[in-house]
């Protein structure tokens, strides 16, 4: 019998497994490490572990917003909105752009999660003296006031998430693409400030003009009423909420910080 002294190494392929029993005709069988499924054992495809896009404010949310944006394919999806804040996903075609707008009374805070592009700013739109070139994981902050606009200048789409302060869409928008922005919001005409048009504002502070009523049917004079609702007003539009406007208008007077509150409900 002629010794084969590659014999042992042939059968042998791993010495780590040396003391194993060998299975399937001679080949060693091989044991793999499979991580357990943090989904469970009930076979969740990839489709059901996609991020819900809709808009989940006002109530406490977590997601993870670079997944969110590359997911999303929508011109702009809102994604959270709050009383003061607002948080919009958005996807731009290569060539595509924002289009040059103006928000009066609203910061805007945006993120390049992919793609490349240039974004312009200026005090006027006909001199956006400001321009630079954005890629994946730029911020841009636009003050209010401020004309801007951004391009995608990429072969790829352009995705990045828009944060307002406050709110600059109604809750719930979707815009599948540009054109529907445009119809949403200018071929309706309707006026939308800060996220809500005429008649949301006055669904919005319903509350505080159910309250004026009551300091009416209390006999408090008109001088007063007014003074306290016009404050309150001016408090909404600055981001409280009507409650909380109401309250702090409430406490100025109660403890005597303004004093001309306490003067005109004793006229």
């Amino acid at each position: 019998m002629n010794y084969d002294p590659n014999f042992f190494r042939y059968q042998y392929q791993n010495p780590y497994y040396v003391q194993w029993p060998m299975y399937n005709y001679g080949q060693q069988s091989v044991y793999r490490y499979t991580p357990p499924n943090p989904y469970g054992s009930f076979g969740f495809s990839q489709e059901d572990r996609r991020i819900q896009l809709k808009d989940n404010g006002p109530i406490p949310y977590v997601v993870n917003i670079n997944e969110a944006t590359l997911q999303n394919n929508t011109y702009r999806t809102a994604l959270w909105t709050g009383t003061h804040l607002q948080l919009t996903l958005m996807s731009l075609n290569p060539g595509e752009d924002i289009g040059l707008e103006l928000h009066p009374d609203v910061d805007q805070f945006l993120r390049v999660e992919q793609g490349q592009g240039i974004v312009q700013m200026g005090k006027s739109k006909d001199d956006l003296n400001f321009k630079r070139n954005v890629y994946d994981d730029s911020a841009i902050i636009i003050p209010a006031g401020t004309w801007h606009n951004l391009t995608n200048t990429g072969n790829t789409p352009l995705k990045l998430y828009s944060i307002y302060a406050p709110p600059n869409h109604p809750f719930g928008t979707v815009h599948v693409t540009k054109a529907d922005a445009m119809e949403a919001e200018e071929g309706d005409g309707k006026t939308v400030i800060s996220g809500k048009t005429p008649d949301e504002w006055v669904k919005y502070t319903e509350f505080l003009v159910n309250e004026g009523l009551e300091d009416v049917k209390r006999g408090i004079n008109a001088t007063h009423i007014l003074q306290e609702f016009i404050l309150m007003g001016v408090l909404v539009g600055k981001g409280y909420s009507p409650e909380m406007a109401y309250e702090t208008v409430e406490e100025w007077e109660r403890t005597g910080e303004s004093k001309l509150l306490q003067q005109s409900k004793n006229m």
